[in-house]
């Protein structure tokens, strides 16, 4: 037999979908295991929202769509952006896709050639990566630290460019760290790309999820800025829409045209019931958003608090999304059952083999010395699941 794609042959698996999935494979079986793997919300899709999408299906009109998605979409996103965001976007600049992963995925085919280099701060969404792979692109990292808030600097990102360098990825409100990037840290990023020629590509998912601090979208701080961004954004997060999958972009009407001729031959246009049903969510009332955010922020501190009562955990509190990423390191060189805590894969592992809790192994995001956690969970979970950890540290 000849040889598989070399290429796609070295793209690792999704980390947080495996752990996930066993956990779900674990409770199916009847283990009582408490899951803080990915991040979906544990809220159901708002009612407005589905009942729209329930009227569609019975009233008909659900063949295929335009391959980038329905006008009526991408009108109400370009409304969205500009009430939200304060900026302005013609429909001919958007594309809708399935997912945010895709937008992602179809921003890097569309703007690199083999060999170019994109700037990734990490700790990273374990995607990223992967993707900037796909695109024949070499990622380039800058690491960040808790002292930092896991933020980068401008000096930072400007030390990692050269003559290679395509594009800079900013993911804020962060995953996996919760960091959110102020305006000034933004500008003075933008400064960089401004310099450097780069493109920007900024996945604002979590925007709507962020507590004592403002979002910005680094395409509202100047014209040149708006030009050389592109916006990622999507139903999932916000919404409990996850399953729906539905993400959009928002670019220049350059890179728009490639990505929707690559959507056209890769998988045609998203769902169509799921973009009849995202209109809804954002035109409708929006008071659902406000529920989860309050929802998630108490867990967000009652996580973090109870995660400082553990002696051997330390923890940065996260101002955005719904994870917490978690110090480690007091463990690692600490023994279980004759074992020796190594890395971060050998604690989650122990951690769920006794304890039965899941949670995703810092390696997964350039940062072994961590693991995250969602608090996309019930607060019985979060009070359950952090008793387990502290018992298995005890046992260290």
């Amino acid at each position: 037999m000849k040889i598989l794609s070399s290429k796609n042959s070295a793209i690792s698996s999704s980390m947080t979908l495996a752990i996930t999935a066993k956990a779900k494979q674990l409770k199916q079986q009847g283990v009582d295991v408490v899951s803080f793997g990915a991040g979906e919300p544990d809220f159901n899709t708002p009612e407005n929202i589905r009942t729209a999408a329930c009227e569609r299906i019975t009233a008909g009109g659900i063949g295929y769509t335009e391959a980038s998605g329905l006008p009526a979409l991408k009108a109400a996103i370009c409304e969205k952006l500009k009430t939200d965001n304060g900026l302005d976007y013609k429909p001919s600049q958007i594309v809708v896709s399935t997912g945010a992963k895709q937008s992602l995925f179809n921003t890097l085919q569309a703007l690199c050639n083999p060999g170019d280099e994109v700037i990734l701060p990490s700790p990273y969404w374990v995607s990223y990566y992967e993707l900037i792979k796909l695109a024949d692109a070499v990622p380039v990292i800058v690491e960040t630290s808790a002292g930092s808030g896991f933020k980068p600097t401008a000096e930072d990102i400007e030390s990692a460019v050269s003559e290679k360098t395509k594009a800079i990825i900013l993911n804020s409100p962060n995953n996996p760290t919760g960091a959110v990037y102020d305006k000034a840290l933004l500008e003075a990023i933008g400064a960089v790309a401004e310099k450097h020629d780069l493109y920007i590509l900024s996945d604002e998912i979590y925007e709507k999820l962020i507590y004592g601090e403002t979002h910005t979208s680094i395409a509202s701080l100047s014209p040149d800025l708006y030009a050389r961004t592109i916006v990622i954004n999507g139903m999932s997060k916000a919404y409990a829409m996850t399953g729906w999958r539905i993400g959009y972009t928002a670019s220049s009407e350059a890179i728009a045209k490639i990505m929707g001729n690559i959507q056209s031959h890769a998988t045609s246009n998203p769902n169509t019931i799921a973009q009849y049903a995202s209109i809804e969510a954002l035109t409708g009332p929006q008071d659902t958003i406000e529920v989860m955010r309050k929802a998630f922020d108490e867990r967000r501190l009652e996580m973090v608090k109870r995660i400082e009562a553990i002696p051997m955990l330390d923890c940065v509190v996260p101002k955005g999304a719904f994870y917490v990423m978690v110090d480690i390191s007091k463990c690692i060189g600490k023994t279980f059952a004759g074992k020796v805590i190594s890395n971060s894969m050998d604690f989650s592992a122990a951690l769920l083999d006794d304890e039965k809790v899941a949670v995703i192994p810092g390696i997964a995001f350039n940062a072994d010395r961590y693991v995250r956690l969602s608090y996309a969970t019930s607060m019985e979970n979060i009070i359950e699941g952090i008793d387990r950890i502290g018992a298995f540290c005890s046992k260290l």
